[in-house]
């Protein structure tokens, strides 16, 4: 598989998993919910957000993993450019 296309893919895993984290993470924060006057508990119970939310958090950890392995030579070259400059 071509390279830019893995990494295309790749951040859009990312984006994805952190959108769902992120709004599953704002429906469990406590009191937001009543604050705002919105029940996301009729749609989804509290465990299935929590799942989601746990789920797509694993998914978000696993791709920057992926990121940082396949970006290794690029980061490891950055940080000396930056640190060991002449």
């Amino acid at each position: 598989m071509n390279k830019t296309i893995l990494n295309y893919w790749i951040d859009v895993g990312l984006a994805i998993s952190f959108f769902i984290c992120f709004i599953t993470g704002l429906i469990k924060w406590p009191g937001l919910i009543r604050l705002i006057g919105v029940s996301a508990y009729r749609t989804l119970s509290f465990d299935n957000i929590s799942m989601l939310h746990d789920l797509s958090g694993l998914v978000m950890g696993l791709l920057v993993i992926i990121h940082l392995v396949l970006h290794w030579s690029w980061i490891v070259s950055i940080t000396k450019s930056i640190f060991w400059k002449k």
